[in-house]
């Protein structure tokens, strides 16, 4: 990502966005803040101190999974940290190679934010990509959630609660997801939808 950070302590990273930038600098600030060692922010946050270290000089763009587990251990959501440095523009741009909004790669799936960071819990909006045969199976969200999923390439089968559903290529749906609710690829071939969570 590239970002404007002032701090000489806090060197620009190759291709950070201010997004990362600002969220390196503000994991440095809340950890001298609590006067935490990065010993104790890595006993607490479960992230290494190597890693620690490189996220805080900005060396290297922090997953979306590393970064959650960050806030947590200062016992904040990752947008609440984020919000503190944010600045919006009319334009916010996340690239497709930007590592920080990759939230899930296995066998069964790989999902990519594309909504910022800052908005979780509000609207989520992911692409989705599932392997041959692979699925993605969640558990009930807040009441009220719902999602709406549209298919791009592929066959999906949409479970909520009881109910289900296929959808082929150019389909859109939505369903409550504060049941379980699946989405499975029927091909033997990658399928790939784009699904937004909207909380009530």
């Amino acid at each position: 990502m590239t970002g404007a950070g002032k701090s000489q302590s806090t060197p620009q990273g190759p291709g950070l966005d201010p997004t990362t930038q600002a969220l390196c600098e503000e994991v440095k600030k809340l950890r001298k803040k609590r006067g935490w060692s990065l010993g104790e922010l890595s006993v607490a946050s479960g992230v290494s101190r190597s890693m620690l270290n490189q996220i805080e000089h900005a060396k290297v763009n922090p997953t979306l999974a590393v970064a959650s587990r960050i806030a947590q251990a200062f016992g904040l959501t990752l947008g609440q940290m984020l919000d503190a440095n944010h600045t919006a523009g009319n334009i916010q741009v996340i690239r497709a190679d930007d590592k920080t909004y990759f939230y899930r790669s296995d066998r069964q799936c790989r999902i990519r934010t594309l909504s910022p960071l800052h908005l979780e819990k509000d609207v989520e909006f992911y692409e989705l990509i599932l392997h041959a045969k692979g699925s993605l199976r969640s558990h009930a969200h807040f009441p009220g959630t719902r999602e709406f999923i549209t298919v791009q390439d592929g066959h999906l089968s949409v479970e909520s609660g009881k109910e289900q559903i296929e959808l082929a290529p150019g389909d859109s749906a939505n369903y409550a997801a504060d049941v379980q609710h699946n989405i499975v690829n029927l091909d033997k071939s990658e399928a790939r939808a784009f699904l937004v969570v909207i909380y009530e």
